[in-house]
């Protein structure tokens, strides 16, 4: 998202917000009447979260007065329409945004204070503790879980047979990681051990930061002013990544893959082991004429983590629906639509006490992602996209020089320059 957005919005936002949200009566938390009383709800969304926020909404149509339309926009169109609404103070009742938007949505006043409410949920501490974290801004809750997406490591049970490793047994370090990816790239041929989004910021934040976290490391301050990427931790992963794309085992493609064909060399069936989103799984499967197995991704000598992405979900600032919008929101954080809407369609449930279902019983692959939750984390930056996202950001600037250039230069410069970007 642009840096002139933020502008746009807190000037237009914060000195009305207040007023509009309590107009339809049930705006103040506690307040019931008019939760169902038939209103009209609008929700957007981007397109990555699309058919979840549809799910939920027909599922919640079929047995309620209220009735919510979602609407998706192009993700890369998404920022920029939420904020020529917000200066036009015309947000719809309800939107989700990517979870590491949250803090600056939070802080620009887009979404309703929910706190009150939130507090009064008898499960709110079963709520994904990292995306209600990323959700609240000065001690207030914003937004609330609507998706859940994690990194993990997926690997071809297939390629390991063949390369004579155990299927049934997948890394539990990082280092047994690339031992792993060695071994399947001595098959040969169009085969490689891994891939990786080399040219991708995003991708790099979801998949690598993790390993510094299971290694007890961080990537910036709790507040998400500081960074720290040339710390013990996060040099290391890089430097292994580096030996693997240095020594052929990591696919050539993966230096300059910047996320649109990310998905379909693992759905090729020549990648040995790479980490991924977990909701790959059901993706790749649909392609597949090969086993896929699911690890935690690990720090360098052990541990695990993982990147508690997806979307977060608030009231808009400006809507006159305040208490239908709750009750929408509330409904798709109890167990009928986690577990009826999320879990039967191999989704991870946003409550860590759904985890285990009728329906994840039955692939322990989807127990182990979804136990994984509790153990992640969602950074936290209120100036996220510009400095990590975008692909002129410094984030990828020092990635790419710590994976193909001087590594320790560029991790050095890269802190100083992250910590600027995440100071604006």
């Amino acid at each position: 998202m642009k840096r002139w957005i933020g502008s746009i919005v807190a000037a237009t936002l914060l000195a009305g917000a207040a007023a509009c949200a309590d107009d339809d009566g049930g705006a103040k938390a506690g307040t019931p009447a008019g939760a169902d009383s038939g209103a009209q709800l609008t929700l957007w969304t981007r397109a990555a979260t699309e058919s979840q926020s549809k799910a939920y909404a027909a599922a919640y149509n079929a047995t309620h007065k209220n009735q919510v339309q979602v609407t998706a926009y192009p993700n890369e169109e998404y920022p920029a329409k939420l904020a020529s609404a917000a200066g036009a103070k015309a947000l719809p009742d309800l939107f989700a945004s990517d979870v590491v938007f949250a803090p600056q949505y939070a802080s620009q006043g887009l979404w309703l204070d929910l706190t009150d409410r939130f507090d009064a949920l008898p499960f709110k501490d079963k709520v994904a503790p990292a995306h209600v974290r990323n959700g609240t801004w000065k001690n207030k809750v914003y937004a609330v879980p609507h998706t859940i997406d994690m990194s993990v490591m997926l690997y071809n049970k297939d390629l390991f047979t063949k390369a004579g490793l155990d299927p049934e047994k997948p890394p539990t370090t990082l280092q047994e990681f690339a031992d792993d990816a060695r071994a399947v790239d001595k098959l040969g041929g169009d085969v490689n051990g891994t891939y990786f989004g080399g040219n991708c910021g995003g991708c790099n934040v979801f998949t690598m930061w993790p390993s510094v976290w299971a290694a007890g490391g961080d990537v910036m301050n709790s507040d998400g002013t500081t960074s720290s990427i040339n710390g013990k931790e996060m040099t290391d992963v890089f430097a292994l990544y580096r030996k693997l794309y240095e020594e052929g085992v990591a696919a050539p493609a993966a230096k300059d893959e910047a996320g649109p064909t990310w998905l379909g060399a693992l759905q090729s069936g020549k990648i040995g082991i790479a980490p991924g989103p977990a909701a790959w799984l059901g993706l790749i499967e649909e392609k597949a004429n090969f086993k896929l197995g699911v690890a935690p991704i690990s720090g360098l000598t052990g541990g695990e983590s993982t990147f508690v992405g997806g979307d977060a979900i608030g009231i808009g600032a400006t809507t006159r629906n305040a208490a239908a919008a709750w009750d929408f929101l509330s409904w798709t954080l109890g167990d009928e639509a986690q577990v009826e809407v999320i879990a039967k369609g191999k989704g991870v449930p946003v409550r860590t006490d759904l985890a285990a279902n009728k329906y994840s019983q039955a692939d322990p692959r989807l127990v182990k992602i979804n136990g994984l939750m509790g153990k992640g984390r969602t950074p936290y930056a209120k100036n996220f996209n510009a400095t990590y996202n975008d692909p002129q950001s410094p984030w990828v600037t020092a990635f790419r020089g710590a994976l193909y250039g001087d590594a320790k230069k560029s991790l050095d410069d890269g802190a100083t320059a992250l910590t600027a970007s995440l100071k604006k």
